[in-house]
């Protein structure tokens, strides 16, 4: 048969925007579920801290989150390679089955040794998603449309925290009256999930016989990782320069959002003690709800107005986020909660943007086809060394002295990206979709 045949050429672009719908909610689906394992642990603690037949102290809990982050560091260096060379599927279908079941052990077992090993454990599995989703949907989408549609799905993690912490919340203190139902809930949410993962998910459109959606343009056979040396991925990405610099500049963003994230209601209440516990802890969750919309602007703007181009949107956001970091502290002075709630939200606003674009779609373009999950999992990894910092800096500085830093390390992250201002990846649609009646997207060339 003619592949060049354009009733053929149709068929198969109307098979892909199948996939390409179908392999988008379900790695949607997939990375939302793993922030119900992720946020069991913060709910159990509300119960842990008043249960006399498992005392754990706050300094402990405090640690036990240190190995998880670090362990979650660790791996993102890890699977992404190993996405690369064995595909996203039997990874990320690993870390599903891994973080639930670790969860149910949690759930089922309170002691300390337990814990201390299934937070580690946690941190690995839950580490599999973001290089090896990234990767998977990149597969299905070129890079003309990439930003949008990783936007979109960046969505994700915004609305997995959303929901996650509230859903377990509810099994475990309103119905069960018990915190192990919080892991025990949460590990039931991801074992569908994987199921789901299971029967849907393909990795690239070459498995269910499609063409590929892009070529390189100059493709570089030194690029093709050996499946005999596991490190082979990561060593070629650490050779990009462009992937280094987007690592560096992710790993000083991450602190502040970690930062808010961990420590918001605390900040809130000591700067703002009149409003109350309960509205300090509301509060931040503005910053979160921002998170959901973030991601799809920039990577609208990305595509739409800067030509696939990712840095643009990214140096513009971060300088924005660099003001709102600025005015935030004078804002709790003022005592005005309207533009406290403001600031967050706009600081959510400008953070989740490049956030979800440094260790997303611009790391998946420069990482090119072969290394897109390895360089996506370095990204993120830096990011979450970054995050570490983020829990930790909040205990051991003052406010002002803590919002000083994360806005130099803002701006300084965007005056670091300035210099690829005008990078593109050199990739081009695939010829045999680019023929279709109706093609998919615009051609995108190499700068």
């Amino acid at each position: 048969m003619n592949k060049n045949n354009p009733s053929v050429l149709a068929s198969s672009w109307h098979s892909l925007k199948r996939w390409r719908v179908q392999v988008f909610l379900i790695t949607w689906v997939a990375y939302a579920a793993f922030y119900f394992t992720r946020k069991a642990f913060s709910v159990a603690k509300l119960g842990i801290g008043e249960d006399p037949g498992f005392m754990l102290e706050k300094t402990m809990m405090a640690n036990l989150d240190a190995l998880y982050l670090a362990a979650y560091a660790i791996g993102q260096f890890l699977w992404g390679n190993f996405s690369d060379r064995f595909g996203p599927r039997i990874v990320v279908l690993s870390g599903l089955a891994i973080s639930a079941g670790a969860a149910l052990l949690m759930g089922t077992y309170a002691t300390l040794p337990i814990f201390a090993s299934c937070m580690i454990i946690q941190g690995l599995a839950q580490s599999t998603g973001w290089s090896g989703l990234c990767k998977n949907v990149s597969s299905f989408f070129s890079t003309g449309e990439r930003g949008r549609v990783l936007g979109y799905w960046s969505t994700s993690y915004a609305f997995g925290g959303l929901v996650a912490t509230p859903f377990a919340g509810w099994w475990a203190y309103q119905v069960y009256h018990d915190w192990r139902v919080a892991f025990i809930s949460s590990a039931i949410v991801v074992l569908v999930a994987t199921v789901l993962f299971f029967f849907l998910q393909r990795n690239c459109p070459e498995d269910v016989g499609l063409p590929a959606v892009e070529v390189e343009l100059e493709p570089v056979s030194n690029v093709v990782v050996p499946r005999e040396s596991m490190w082979a991925g990561l060593r070629i990405v650490m050779k990009n320069r462009t992937v280094l610099v987007l690592g560096l500049a992710y790993f000083m963003l991450k602190p502040a959002r970690y930062a808010i994230l961990l420590w918001g209601p605390v900040i809130i209440y000591e700067r703002m003690p009149e409003i109350g516990k309960v509205a300090s802890a509301i509060v931040p969750t503005s910053f979160e709800l921002a998170g959901l919309v973030g991601p799809i602007l920039i990577g609208i703007a990305s595509d739409k107005y800067f030509g696939a181009r990712r840095v643009p949107a990214c140096v513009l956001s971060l300088v924005l986020l660099t003001i709102c970091l600025a005015l935030f502290v004078p804002a709790m002075q003022s005592g005005s909660l309207y533009m406290v709630v403001g600031l967050l939200f706009m600081m959510g606003l400008t953070l989740y943007g490049p956030d979800s674009m440094i260790c997303g779609s611009a790391a998946i373009d420069f990482g090119s086809k072969h290394g897109a999950a390895s360089a996506a999992g370095f990204v993120n990894g830096c990011g979450s060394v970054g995050a570490v910092l983020g829990g930790l800096l909040p205990g051991y500085f003052d406010t002002i002295t803590v919002f000083l830093v994360f806005t130099a390390t803002a701006l300084l992250a965007s005056l670091m990206l300035v210099p690829f201002w005008n990078s593109r990846p050199k990739t081009v649609e695939n010829p045999q979709l680019v023929s279709t009646p109706t093609p998919p997207v615009r051609v995108s060339t190499a700068s």
